[in-house]
């Protein structure tokens, strides 16, 4: 059957229909908000690199985790931003109680017991050199590494995080991880690695806010090469080997390709982490026309929806979450 018999044109010709056939649905529900944490009491004040996003701590980290659940969001991912003083070569807040994850975490659970908590779990924030494990002459000890984040994710457990995702692509890291979580008798605690993590120039912006960027970088040591997918699915595979739960692929947009290969290879829940240079970018796109960024917000976040992914870290889930419910 041929034109003109066959009119696709038909099938969008209404709002109405357009619903009617979509085939992504995009939903409040299907976003993890990132959220910026301090060890200071009860601080509410902007992060300049990532505009709209604020530094929370306390209350206004309570007040604000209640209103996500409002919106439908249910489910956060927390990164720590240290004031120098307290950064140390053995990153020790990492895995102190003191911590300002630890804390945060206790915040939200006691103002908001039915969000999920993700508790992101990597040295870079919290070492005064800025790298994502311990550096011994030049290069980053993946082994020691591991034994410095195993007590650091004891420790978000024991604080109350429903979900650990160690981020800086340390070889055997899950494995190391569940191993110390079951020992400490906390095998309900998932592990969501970012598996697919590429050494992207699209994170300046993050790191920037989180004070995490190091002298020299050494993330191409341990990030994936942006022209590798095989090596990517190799490491998704290793990693839920290894008993992950969950897994991430970050970024998001320039790697559409490698969220729908890991989902035609893999069963496994999938996040795409729409980061922070996108974030930027987009809000540049839009050119200070919220009409404009709130289309574009919809059209990015269902792309990474049809691409495979189940859930997407992204900084514009509030705005998006009011969007798809108007």
């Amino acid at each position: 059957m041929s034109f003109p018999q066959r009119r696709m044109r038909r099938l969008r010709s209404s709002d109405a229909i357009r619903q009617l056939v979509s085939e992504v649905r995009l939903a409040p529900e299907d976003l993890i908000f990132p959220m910026f944490v301090t060890t200071r009491p009860d601080v509410r004040e902007p992060l300049g690199a990532l505009p709209g996003m604020m530094l929370l701590s306390g209350a206004p980290l309570a007040e604000e985790a209640k209103r996500l659940l409002e919106a439908g969001i249910r489910a956060v991912l927390l990164f720590a931003v240290l004031d120098e003083p307290e950064k140390e070569p053995e990153a020790g807040l990492s895995r102190s109680p003191r911590g300002p994850v630890q804390r945060a975490i206790e915040s939200i659970k006691a103002a908001a017991p039915e969000m999920t908590v993700i508790a992101d779990l990597c040295m870079c924030e919290y070492s005064t050199d800025g790298h994502c494990g311990v550096l011994r002459d030049g290069v980053i000890d993946n082994d020691l590494t591991l034994e410095r984040l195993q007590p650091a994710a004891v420790s978000l457990a024991a604080a109350g995080a429903d979900v650990v995702a160690p981020s800086g692509m340390m070889d055997g890291v899950v494995g190391a991880l569940r191993s110390a979580l079951d020992s400490a008798g906390m095998q309900r605690t998932l592990l969501m690695p970012y598996a697919a993590k590429y050494a992207s120039s699209l994170y300046g912006p993050f790191k920037s806010a989180t004070r995490s960027a190091p002298a020299e970088s050494r993330h191409a040591t341990h990030q994936l090469d942006p022209a590798n997918l095989r090596q990517a699915l190799e490491e998704i595979r290793l990693d839920l080997e290894e008993g992950a739960d969950m897994l991430i692929v970050k970024p998001a947009l320039g790697y559409l390709d490698v969220v729908a290969a890991a989902r035609r290879e893999f069963n496994a829940p999938i996040a795409a982490y729409q980061v922070s240079g996108e974030y930027n970018m987009i809000h540049a796109a839009a050119g200070g026309d919220e009409q404009a960024l709130e289309r574009l917000i919809l059209e990015m976040l269902t792309c990474i929806k049809r691409a495979g992914a189940d859930m997407i870290i992204t900084y514009f889930a509030p705005l998006a979450a009011r969007v798809l419910r108007v």
